[in-house]
């Protein structure tokens, strides 16, 4: 199999060109090529496949093999492929995904490549029922205490077309992420698990967030989660609707804009192509 490593603000997964490529079982695809001792090493495998909808279709595989309806720092990668790989010739375009359908901007550098993508998430979706959450379907999650072992968070939950549960705290860097991550994400109040944002606040217009990701644990960075912080940061009136998220791998700029949606920036960059034995 051909494949393309690529990463997003150190969010790495194995990109297959499935214009030209077959995966067939792409579950246990994406668990060996993820694999970092005996694989290629990898956050998971995404299918950049045709559609008959939009321009692009991905498909977005964690690495323990479940399927993810959304990857925004995936989605930029797509982006940048298509363009650079002659699938797409126009510089805004439309990807399908699990979440709906997104438009993304495209920002080639000098050397024609494309460097940045600034990528329409959509509205973040707050209700129970939509995140999904167990109990009243119509209700939101703003601050809303929630006790894990020794200790009482107060968590903001949002779909961004994935589930997220985002949690504020003072030290974020000193945060025991691997200890509560796993015990929320896989709490019985997430019917389909939840992703978990830790979010520290520097003013008004800055943040830092470090992800406990469904299916994966701790990533560098994840793009649907800064979505999710940014709406939570809104809601708890904690900043503006403009900020500068600093996640482990790297900045994202985003925005909750007056249309209601959600607007992430960031990089997209190819790392290196191979061919793997299945």
């Amino acid at each position: 199999m051909k494949f393309t490593k690529m990463q997003g603000a150190g969010n790495d997964y194995v990109y297959v060109n499935c214009f030209e490529e077959t995966v067939t079982n792409p579950q246990q695809v994406s668990i060996q090529v993820s694999n970092r001792n005996f694989g290629i090493g990898s956050d998971g495998l995404i299918l950049i496949m045709p559609s008959d909808k939009a321009d692009v279709r991905m498909r977005m595989f964690n690495s323990d093999g479940s399927e993810s309806e959304m990857c925004g720092n995936g989605i930029r990668c797509v982006a940048k492929y298509a363009y650079d790989h002659g699938i797409v010739s126009k510089t805004e375009i439309t990807a399908e995904t699990g979440a709906g359908i997104l438009t993304l901007q495209l920002v080639p550098g000098s050397d024609g490549t494309v460097e940045k993508v600034r990528v329409n998430m959509g509205p973040p979706r707050l209700t129970r029922g939509e995140i999904p959450m167990t109990g009243d379907a119509a209700a939101r999650v703003i601050a809303e205490p929630l006790t894990i072992l020794d200790r009482t968070f107060q968590i903001t939950c949002a779909s961004m077309g994935n589930p997220h549960c985002v949690i504020f705290v003072d030290d974020v860097e000193n945060f025991p992420v691997s200890t509560y991550g796993p015990l929320i994400e896989n709490h019985e109040m997430f019917p389909r698990r939840t992703n978990v944002e830790f979010v520290q606040i520097f003013s008004r217009a800055e943040v830092r967030q470090r992800t406990w990701e469904r299916g994966a644990g701790e990533t560098l960075a994840c793009g649907t989660g800064s979505s999710a912080v940014t709406a939570a940061c809104v809601l708890n009136d904690l900043t503006g609707k403009k900020i500068l998220n600093h996640l482990m791998g790297g900045d994202l700029e985003m925005e909750w804009a007056q249309d209601g949606n959600i607007y992430m920036s960031g990089p997209a960059v190819e790392v290196f192509n191979g061919e793997i034995r299945l």
